[in-house]
């Protein structure tokens, strides 16, 4: 399914069962996801949905919080259907669960259902260890996901060179070295650099490619004024934009960083439900809906239509069709910070 990864950590001695990277996850009947990198569990957890759904199309999709955990819903959600489709439950908060669940879950472990697989998220902590321990010892036929925090440029580094090896895109190493330094502290930023940059670029991405889009502070730059022309601060946003300016960043990747953030707020805007269930039906992730989610507080359809369209035309502008882009910038970062209403 995925590329192959350095195994996790010693593991320790009572576990019995596969501790794997996170892109090594396949098909079990429990898939215990566990962690502190968010990012890399959620990742996991949507490439084990995709693979399911390529297998058989029919598989039936359920979410369950285990904080909020209702007697009996795991054993109902379980349930053979009429058709027998196979079944995904992804259960999440297993660090926060109620005792029903521990004990519920812990009787199901005894006798999985058949064509169903179990995604249980737990995020670290000491609340379910009677729970994990089970599990890590071999009950349910499982086996775990370690998605432990890169903290390590190395690390980071390879994670970015798995991005674009897993699209068969070529990298230079000085270019997966620039995004890192500056993407070292967001490894979602750092994967939504790479996916722009292979999207934008159409041959060998190299350290220009990168320096063009992430040149010395652009990425902090860009997104610091996209960030607070969306929030309404138009004062700020326009001290970033001159500051960016000023200190020689090239207008055309600052525009890519505002077109980023708002196609995912058009994307999400209008649209009810758990950020979980609408990353599946999006094809997103689930911290860019969440994302996406605040940055559209205070935003009207209307408004959101309008600055689509000052993208555009920005766009256009800085990359020619005007003759002072950085009047066009300071343009578009007003009806922005206005939220279109401008």
């Amino acid at each position: 399914m995925a590329a192959r990864t350095s195994a996790p950590a010693k593991a320790r001695s009572t576990v019995s069962i596969p501790q794997l990277g996170w892109n090594q996850v396949r098909p079990a009947p429990v898939v215990l996801v566990s962690g502190t990198e968010t990012f890399l569990a959620e990742r996991s957890i949507r490439d084990l949905r995709d693979f399911l759904k390529t297998e058989d199309p029919s598989l039936e999709i359920v979410d369950i919080a285990a904080d909020s955990y209702a007697p009996g819903e795991l054993l109902t959600m379980a349930s053979p259907s009429l058709f027998a489709e196979p079944r995904l439950l992804r259960v999440s908060n297993v660090e926060k669960c109620t005792d029903d669940f521990i004990t519920e879950t812990l009787a199901y472990l005894q006798e999985p259902a058949d064509s169903t697989f179990l995604v249980l998220r737990h995020n670290g902590g000491v609340r379910g260890k009677k729970l994990l321990d089970a599990i890590r010892g071999g009950l349910g036929g499982g086996i775990e996901i370690v998605c432990a925090e890169l903290k390590k440029d190395a690390e980071k580094y390879e994670f970015a060179a798995g991005e674009f090896a897993a699209k068969g895109r070529r990298v230079a190493p000085s270019a997966l070295r620039s995004l890192v330094s500056a993407f070292s502290d967001d490894l979602a930023e750092l994967s939504a650099a790479c996916q722009q940059l292979m999207s934008d670029a159409s041959a060998e991405i190299t350290e220009a490619t990168v320096d063009r889009y992430y040149g010395g502070r652009m990425e902090v730059n860009a997104f610091k004024v996209a960030d607070a022309a969306i929030a309404g601060r138009h004062g700020e946003a326009l001290t970033n934009l001159r500051q960016a300016i000023s200190s020689g960043e090239d207008p055309v990747p600052i525009v890519a960083a505002f077109a980023m953030k708002i196609r995912t707020m058009a994307k999400v805007f209008g649209t009810r439900g758990g950020s979980g269930q609408l990353a599946s039906k999006l094809g997103m992730a689930p911290w860019q809906v969440e994302r996406a989610q605040r940055d559209l507080q205070g935003w009207t359809e209307d408004g959101l239509a309008r600055c689509i369209t000052m993208l555009a035309e920005t766009d256009a502008a800085v990359k020619g069709a005007e003759r002072d882009p950085v009047f066009a910038l300071e343009r578009m970062v007003g009806v922005i910070a206005a939220r279109g209403r401008a």
